[in-house]
């Protein structure tokens, strides 16, 4: 027996939050008996001690750190406040952890970076540069120079977070991947999305803001024959490098 994975979800819907699972154990390659599974948009999280864990996955959310204090939800408060106590920790030791698109914002936010609706980008398919820190990252290396990504977002990092590497870029969102230390990692995009999952949120996100609400249609269209191989196998490489045996 190994040590599980923390996926710590972010989704109200329990359509998304479930696909999203899902996908994650997929692309992971992790088993039912190799994850524990928080919702933190329903109570915050949980007292967490990492000792007990492989590592930490955090997928994605509608909750955005730029809204203004005086209009996030009491929810959303205690989210942001409990993943800053567990930066506190996991930084301190360097604990392994992944975080998928709003991973990139609260992570990004807590290192100091500025976070805004300056490099938002719409809902589908983009191609992202690996730099030459990225090139050699244990989980980059060996892909293209350019490698192909889904991904969907209203705010963005707009900088590099201080202290930490870029690792991958593209025009329209400066930071799309980059890690703090040796083992904490962020991305912009969506490393265990795919085709079916895309369309199942384009569905479900069509009145929240993402994109016109008649454009949904053709979304589904485009993303339909999207292939991210590379990006789905950073949650495989993550996974191996990181599983620990118990003890």
């Amino acid at each position: 027996m190994t040590k599980p994975f923390l996926i710590i979800q972010l989704r109200p819907e329990d359509e998304t939050a479930d696909n999203e699972f899902a996908s994650i154990k997929y692309y992971g390659g992790l088993g039912d008996d190799e994850v524990v599974r928080v919702r933190a948009e329903k109570n915050g999280l949980p007292p967490i001690k990492l000792e007990d864990y492989s590592g930490i996955i955090v997928g994605g959310s509608p909750f955005n750190v730029s809204t203004p204090a005086q209009e996030k939800s009491a929810i959303q408060q205690k989210v942001e406040a409990d993943f800053n106590r567990l930066f506190d920790e996991l930084v301190q030791i360097d604990f392994p952890f992944l975080g998928c698109c709003s991973g990139n914002g609260l992570l990004g936010s807590y290192c100091g970076s500025s976070i805004s609706t300056r490099y938002g980008e719409p809902v589908g398919a983009t191609n992202i540069k690996l730099t030459e820190a990225g090139k050699s990252d244990p989980l980059l290396s060996g892909f293209p120079e350019t490698i192909r990504v889904l991904l969907g977002h209203k705010e963005a990092c707009d900088e590099t977070p201080p202290g930490c590497e870029l690792l991958a870029s593209n025009d329209s969102c400066p930071v799309q991947m980059f890690r703090l230390k040796n083992n904490i990692y962020a991305t912009q995009f969506h490393p265990e999305g795919d085709a079916e999952g895309f369309i199942v949120r384009i569905h479900v996100y069509k009145d929240y803001g993402y994109f016109p609400p008649e454009s949904a249609q053709d979304l589904i269209k485009a993303v339909a024959d999207e292939h991210t191989p590379e990006a789905q196998s950073i949650l495989q490489r993550f996974v191996d490098r990181y599983r620990k045996k118990p003890g």
